[in-house]
């Protein structure tokens, strides 16, 4: 079964950047939580928010035509 928009997944976080967190899903795809769908509040370092190896639940919110996949943890 392929992931879809708008379905809730479970990953783990794979790593940070300045800009959002990597997460690793299901049958080795790796999507984007990218630094404004971590929280309501203002996020100035990702790292207060999430840490490596850490387990979240995501929605996904986009898959580009080139499998890029976008999360979401707020919604």
């Amino acid at each position: 079964m392929a992931l879809e928009v708008g379905e809730i997944v479970k990953g783990k976080v794979s790593g940070l950047t300045k800009f959002g967190a990597f997460v690793n899903l299901e049958k080795e795809k790796v999507g984007l939580v990218h630094i404004s769908e971590v929280s309501n509040r203002f996020v100035k370092d990702i790292a207060d928010f999430l840490e490596k190896g850490q387990e979240v639940t995501v929605k996904i919110i986009g898959i580009d035509p080139a499998g890029k996949i976008s999360l979401s943890l707020k919604q």
